[in-house]
Protein backbone atom coordinates (compact mmCIF):
# COMPACT_ATOMS: atom_id res chain seq x y z
CA UNK A 1 0.00 0.00 0.00
CA UNK A 2 1.30 3.41 -0.94
CA UNK A 3 1.13 6.08 1.72
CA UNK A 4 0.18 9.61 0.66
CA UNK A 5 -0.55 12.44 3.09
CA UNK A 6 -0.82 16.20 2.70
CA UNK A 7 2.62 17.79 2.22
CA UNK A 8 4.30 14.38 2.53
CA UNK A 9 6.38 12.55 -0.03
CA UNK A 10 4.55 9.40 -1.22
CA UNK A 11 6.09 6.37 0.48
CA UNK A 12 5.59 2.63 0.62
CA UNK A 13 5.69 1.59 4.24
CA UNK A 14 5.23 3.68 7.35
CA UNK A 15 8.04 4.75 9.64
CA UNK A 16 5.80 4.72 12.69
CA UNK A 17 7.90 6.96 14.96
CA UNK A 18 8.21 9.55 12.22
CA UNK A 19 4.69 9.40 10.81
CA UNK A 20 2.86 9.67 14.12
CA UNK A 21 5.43 11.61 16.12
CA UNK A 22 7.74 13.91 14.21
CA UNK A 23 5.88 14.61 10.98
CA UNK A 24 2.75 16.10 12.61
CA UNK A 25 5.04 18.56 14.42
CA UNK A 26 6.94 19.23 11.20
CA UNK A 27 3.62 19.80 9.41
CA UNK A 28 2.69 22.56 11.89
CA UNK A 29 6.12 24.14 11.52
CA UNK A 30 5.97 24.03 7.72
CA UNK A 31 2.54 25.71 7.78
CA UNK A 32 3.95 28.47 9.97
CA UNK A 33 7.01 29.02 7.78
CA UNK A 34 5.25 28.95 4.41
CA UNK A 35 3.71 32.46 4.64
CA UNK A 36 7.09 33.85 5.70
CA UNK A 37 8.68 32.64 2.43
CA UNK A 38 11.44 30.84 4.32
CA UNK A 39 13.52 28.91 1.76
CA UNK A 40 13.39 25.13 2.36
CA UNK A 41 17.21 24.83 2.11
CA UNK A 42 17.45 27.25 5.06
CA UNK A 43 15.39 24.80 7.14
CA UNK A 44 17.65 21.95 6.00
CA UNK A 45 20.68 23.95 7.13
CA UNK A 46 18.98 24.65 10.46
CA UNK A 47 18.41 20.90 10.87
CA UNK A 48 22.08 20.27 10.10
CA UNK A 49 23.13 22.93 12.62
CA UNK A 50 20.92 21.34 15.28
CA UNK A 51 22.47 17.94 14.59
CA UNK A 52 25.99 19.32 14.90
CA UNK A 53 24.98 21.12 18.12
CA UNK A 54 23.78 17.76 19.47
CA UNK A 55 27.17 16.26 18.63
CA UNK A 56 28.88 19.09 20.52
CA UNK A 57 26.67 18.40 23.55
CA UNK A 58 27.62 14.71 23.42
CA UNK A 59 31.27 15.72 23.39
CA UNK A 60 30.66 17.94 26.43
CA UNK A 61 28.95 15.08 28.27
CA UNK A 62 25.54 16.79 28.24
CA UNK A 63 23.68 13.72 27.03
CA UNK A 64 20.13 14.80 27.89
CA UNK A 65 20.60 18.13 26.16
CA UNK A 66 22.03 16.30 23.14
CA UNK A 67 19.01 14.01 23.03
CA UNK A 68 16.59 16.94 23.05
CA UNK A 69 18.45 18.85 20.34
CA UNK A 70 18.52 15.68 18.23
CA UNK A 71 14.73 15.52 18.27
CA UNK A 72 14.60 19.18 17.21
CA UNK A 73 16.89 18.24 14.34
CA UNK A 74 14.46 15.52 13.27
CA UNK A 75 11.48 17.89 13.31
CA UNK A 76 13.38 20.41 11.19
CA UNK A 77 14.60 17.64 8.89
CA UNK A 78 11.01 16.60 8.22
CA UNK A 79 9.80 20.18 7.91
CA UNK A 80 12.10 21.20 5.07
CA UNK A 81 10.65 18.68 2.64
CA UNK A 82 7.10 19.41 3.70
CA UNK A 83 7.73 23.13 3.28
CA UNK A 84 9.18 22.58 -0.19
CA UNK A 85 6.16 20.57 -1.33
CA UNK A 86 3.69 22.91 0.36
CA UNK A 87 5.17 26.00 -1.27
CA UNK A 88 5.96 24.43 -4.64
CA UNK A 89 9.72 24.92 -4.17
CA UNK A 90 10.97 21.35 -4.51
CA UNK A 91 14.45 21.51 -6.06
CA UNK A 92 17.36 19.26 -6.93
CA UNK A 93 19.59 21.47 -4.77
CA UNK A 94 17.34 20.94 -1.76
CA UNK A 95 17.23 17.18 -2.18
CA UNK A 96 21.00 16.85 -2.47
CA UNK A 97 21.53 19.26 0.43
CA UNK A 98 19.13 17.29 2.64
CA UNK A 99 20.82 13.94 1.96
CA UNK A 100 24.34 15.24 2.44
CA UNK A 101 23.46 17.29 5.53
CA UNK A 102 22.18 14.10 7.15
CA UNK A 103 25.49 12.41 6.36
CA UNK A 104 27.43 15.30 7.92
CA UNK A 105 25.29 15.12 11.06
CA UNK A 106 25.71 11.34 11.31
CA UNK A 107 29.48 11.70 10.98
CA UNK A 108 29.56 14.43 13.65
CA UNK A 109 27.43 12.37 16.04
CA UNK A 110 29.62 9.29 15.75
CA UNK A 111 32.77 11.39 16.02
CA UNK A 112 31.41 12.71 19.33
CA UNK A 113 30.38 9.21 20.43
CA UNK A 114 33.93 8.11 19.62
CA UNK A 115 35.17 10.27 22.50
CA UNK A 116 33.15 8.09 24.86
CA UNK A 117 33.15 4.69 23.13
CA UNK A 118 36.43 4.69 21.24
CA UNK A 119 37.09 5.61 17.62
CA UNK A 120 36.85 2.12 16.12
CA UNK A 121 33.47 1.33 17.67
CA UNK A 122 32.20 4.72 16.57
CA UNK A 123 33.46 4.17 13.02
CA UNK A 124 31.79 0.76 12.90
CA UNK A 125 28.55 2.33 14.13
CA UNK A 126 28.70 5.05 11.49
CA UNK A 127 29.27 2.52 8.71
CA UNK A 128 26.45 0.33 10.04
CA UNK A 129 24.02 3.24 10.13
CA UNK A 130 24.99 4.32 6.60
CA UNK A 131 24.47 0.77 5.36
CA UNK A 132 21.04 0.43 7.00
CA UNK A 133 19.81 3.79 5.69
CA UNK A 134 21.07 2.91 2.21
CA UNK A 135 19.24 -0.41 2.33
CA UNK A 136 16.04 1.40 3.31
CA UNK A 137 16.32 3.83 0.39
CA UNK A 138 17.32 1.31 -2.25
CA UNK A 139 14.83 -1.42 -1.36
CA UNK A 140 11.93 1.02 -1.64
CA UNK A 141 13.33 2.42 -4.89
CA UNK A 142 13.57 -1.04 -6.43
CA UNK A 143 10.16 -2.02 -5.09
CA UNK A 144 8.71 0.92 -7.00
CA UNK A 145 10.54 -0.15 -10.13
CA UNK A 146 9.34 -3.75 -9.81
CA UNK A 147 5.78 -2.41 -9.69
CA UNK A 148 6.25 -0.54 -12.95
CA UNK A 149 6.57 2.82 -11.23
CA UNK A 150 9.25 5.37 -11.88
CA UNK A 151 12.01 4.52 -9.42
CA UNK A 152 12.82 7.24 -6.95
CA UNK A 153 16.13 8.74 -7.99
CA UNK A 154 18.06 11.89 -7.36
CA UNK A 155 17.18 14.55 -9.96
CA UNK A 156 19.64 15.86 -12.57
CA UNK A 157 21.84 18.72 -11.45
CA UNK A 158 21.32 22.17 -12.91
CA UNK A 159 23.33 25.13 -11.62
CA UNK A 160 26.88 24.95 -10.32
CA UNK A 161 26.08 24.55 -6.58
CA UNK A 162 23.72 21.70 -7.41
CA UNK A 163 26.34 20.04 -9.61
CA UNK A 164 28.85 20.20 -6.76
CA UNK A 165 26.39 18.53 -4.39
CA UNK A 166 25.53 15.96 -7.08
CA UNK A 167 29.23 15.01 -7.42
CA UNK A 168 29.55 14.59 -3.66
CA UNK A 169 26.39 12.47 -3.62
CA UNK A 170 27.73 10.23 -6.41
CA UNK A 171 31.05 9.84 -4.59
CA UNK A 172 29.49 8.92 -1.24
CA UNK A 173 26.36 6.99 -2.17
CA UNK A 174 27.19 5.82 -5.70
CA UNK A 175 29.15 2.64 -4.78
CA UNK A 176 26.38 1.26 -2.60
CA UNK A 177 23.72 2.08 -5.20
CA UNK A 178 25.75 0.29 -7.88
CA UNK A 179 26.02 -2.82 -5.72
CA UNK A 180 22.24 -2.83 -5.26
CA UNK A 181 21.73 -2.40 -9.00
CA UNK A 182 24.02 -5.36 -9.67
CA UNK A 183 21.97 -7.49 -7.30
CA UNK A 184 18.78 -6.30 -8.97
CA UNK A 185 20.02 -7.48 -12.37
CA UNK A 186 20.42 -10.99 -10.97
CA UNK A 187 16.67 -11.19 -10.30
CA UNK A 188 15.10 -8.63 -12.64
CA UNK A 189 11.53 -9.93 -12.32
CA UNK A 190 11.22 -11.32 -8.85
CA UNK A 191 13.85 -10.06 -6.46
CA UNK A 192 12.31 -6.84 -5.16
CA UNK A 193 8.56 -7.44 -4.95
CA UNK A 194 8.77 -7.77 -1.19
CA UNK A 195 6.39 -5.54 0.76
CA UNK A 196 7.53 -7.05 4.07
CA UNK A 197 11.10 -5.84 3.55
CA UNK A 198 9.89 -2.39 2.53
CA UNK A 199 7.75 -2.00 5.64
CA UNK A 200 10.38 -3.37 8.03
CA UNK A 201 13.17 -1.23 6.60
CA UNK A 202 10.95 1.86 6.65
CA UNK A 203 11.14 1.64 10.43
CA UNK A 204 14.94 1.68 10.32
CA UNK A 205 14.83 5.24 8.92
CA UNK A 206 16.86 8.15 10.24
CA UNK A 207 14.04 9.63 12.33
CA UNK A 208 13.70 6.34 14.21
CA UNK A 209 17.47 5.94 14.51
CA UNK A 210 17.89 9.37 16.10
CA UNK A 211 14.92 8.80 18.41
CA UNK A 212 16.50 5.56 19.65
CA UNK A 213 19.90 7.23 20.00
CA UNK A 214 18.22 10.02 21.97
CA UNK A 215 16.65 7.49 24.31
CA UNK A 216 20.01 5.80 24.86
CA UNK A 217 21.56 9.17 25.63
CA UNK A 218 18.85 10.06 28.14
CA UNK A 219 19.39 6.71 29.87
CA UNK A 220 23.12 7.43 29.96
CA UNK A 221 24.07 4.36 27.89
CA UNK A 222 24.99 5.50 24.35
CA UNK A 223 26.83 2.21 23.78
CA UNK A 224 23.46 0.46 23.73
CA UNK A 225 22.73 2.22 20.45
CA UNK A 226 25.60 0.31 18.82
CA UNK A 227 23.86 -2.92 19.82
CA UNK A 228 20.68 -1.60 18.20
CA UNK A 229 22.60 -0.97 14.98
CA UNK A 230 24.01 -4.49 15.05
CA UNK A 231 20.42 -5.74 15.30
CA UNK A 232 19.40 -3.58 12.33
CA UNK A 233 22.25 -4.91 10.19
CA UNK A 234 21.32 -8.48 11.16
CA UNK A 235 17.70 -7.79 10.23
CA UNK A 236 18.76 -6.49 6.80
CA UNK A 237 20.78 -9.69 6.26
CA UNK A 238 17.81 -11.87 7.26
CA UNK A 239 15.51 -9.96 4.91
CA UNK A 240 18.01 -10.35 2.07
CA UNK A 241 18.26 -14.11 2.63
CA UNK A 242 14.47 -14.36 2.83
CA UNK A 243 14.06 -12.38 -0.39
CA UNK A 244 16.59 -14.57 -2.18
CA UNK A 245 14.78 -17.73 -1.08
CA UNK A 246 11.43 -16.36 -2.24
CA UNK A 247 12.93 -15.22 -5.52
CA UNK A 248 14.42 -18.63 -6.24
CA UNK A 249 11.11 -20.26 -5.48
CA UNK A 250 9.32 -17.88 -7.83
CA UNK A 251 11.77 -18.62 -10.63
CA UNK A 252 11.60 -22.41 -10.32
CA UNK A 253 9.93 -24.03 -13.33
CA UNK A 254 6.48 -25.42 -12.75
CA UNK A 255 6.36 -29.18 -13.34
CA UNK A 256 3.08 -30.40 -14.78
CA UNK A 257 2.31 -34.03 -14.02
CA UNK A 258 0.42 -35.84 -16.77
Amino acid sequence: MRLTMPDRKPRYGIEVVCEYGFRPLAHVLARLLAPLRVPPPAVALAACSAGIAAAVEIGRGELVAAALVLQLKTVLDNADGQLARLSGRVSAFGRYLDSESDLVVDAALFAALGLRLGPWLALAGFLALTFVLGANYNVERLYRRAGGEEAAAMPPAGDRPTRVLARVYALVYGPQDRVVEALARRRPRAWHRDAVAVWVLANFGLSTQLAVLGLCLVLGHPAVYLAVLVGCVAAVAVLALRRERLARRALQPIVVLE
